[in-house]
């Protein structure tokens, strides 16, 4: 495989442009939509992908020996299946960290600040009043308490961000490992329940399997803090979305900031549309005018790696 067929497909990125740009050494296609995947991938070596992906093109993967994945989630890809073919799977891990830790910070800091009301008021021209109340006013980061689960390359980006604002940081994950240096408590990931009650934001960047699906349900909501924040930059479904909804109905948080949801695009008729105290954005967390760029340095590495026979860079088949 001196020279490989590549097959780009993203409904939107110019991936195969930037590749061709950047002077690839490769035959490159481009795919924007599933049938066009479907008519090309016959004809390829390695297949670059994420959301355009289903199961059913196994059966057309001819000759293909790797699969790099766009996003870093990859748990829309049957693992069991890519190994029994002989495939290989590799994850953008650490592409989109700075972008998506930076994002989280920015809901942390709009919902802190009020930015959402802000600018729902400057829609309807409203020149809002001054808050009697202190405890409803805006309010300063330093001295809150983060909780962060999942503190990989995302995680551990976004509690060093916010140690710089003066907060006090716990990070869960599944193998603890002091951080000294970074002021950050790191603590196994089946404590989180019981730092719950401590936090005044819970923010998700933890991987979507079986010990996170549906980790914050009603009894997580149940033990925290009224006055808290959930901001999930993970996957929809490390949230109980049912039980999130009545959280935000019934006020048993104060907000939440949502990148990600059960089903997406979010239908126009979930309630999470209409709460004020929700600040939603369109699963683009990890979208910067870098993401393209650091996807092709995890490509062009692990195509090395293939080559030569080595283990790949964010390997996981």
């Amino acid at each position: 495989m001196s020279r490989p067929t590549i097959c780009f497909a993203h409904a939107v990125y110019p991936l195969a442009k930037i590749a061709r740009d950047r002077g690839l050494d490769a035959e490159i296609l481009s795919a924007t939509t599933l049938e066009q995947v479907e008519a090309q991938i016959g004809g390829a070596d390695v297949l670059v992908i994420s959301g355009l992906w289903r199961n059913a093109l196994l059966s057309l993967m001819g000759r293909v020996k790797l699969v790099q994945s766009i996003s870093a989630g990859v748990d829309q890809y049957p693992q069991d299946e890519f190994r029994s073919r002989g495939i290989r799977l590799a994850s953008n891990q650490g592409g989109n960290a700075n972008a998506v830790s930076e994002h989280a910070l920015s809901l942390i800091l709009a919902l802190t600040r009020h930015l959402h009301v802000a600018r729902d008021n400057q829609a309807r021209r409203h020149w809002e009043g001054m808050n009697p109340n202190p405890a409803t006013r805006e309010q300063e980061l330093g001295g809150k308490t983060l909780l962060i689960a999942g503190f990989g390359s995302i995680g551990s980006r976004l509690g060093r961000l916010a140690r710089a604002f003066g907060m006090k940081v716990i990070a869960t994950r599944r193998t603890p490992r002091p951080d000294p240096d970074s002021g950050i408590t790191v603590v196994a990931q089946d404590r989180f329940r019981e730092f719950l009650p401590q936090a005044d934001i819970v923010a998700l960047t933890c991987p979507l399997n079986d010990q996170t699906r549906g980790m914050v349900d009603a009894a997580a909501f149940a033990t925290m803090k009224p006055s808290a924040l959930l901001v999930n930059c993970a996957r929809g479904r490390v949230v109980d979305e049912p039980a999130l909804i009545e959280a935000l109905r019934t006020n048993r948080i104060a907000g939440a900031g949502l990148d990600v949801f059960y089903d997406e695009p979010l239908p126009a008729e979930s309630p999470l549309w209409g709460f004020g105290n929700a600040l939603i954005t369109p699963h683009t967390g990890g979208e910067t005018g870098l993401y393209e760029s650091n996807l092709l340095d995890t490509l062009t590495e692990n195509l090395g790696r293939l080559q030569r026979g080595e283990p790949l860079r964010n390997q996981i088949v």
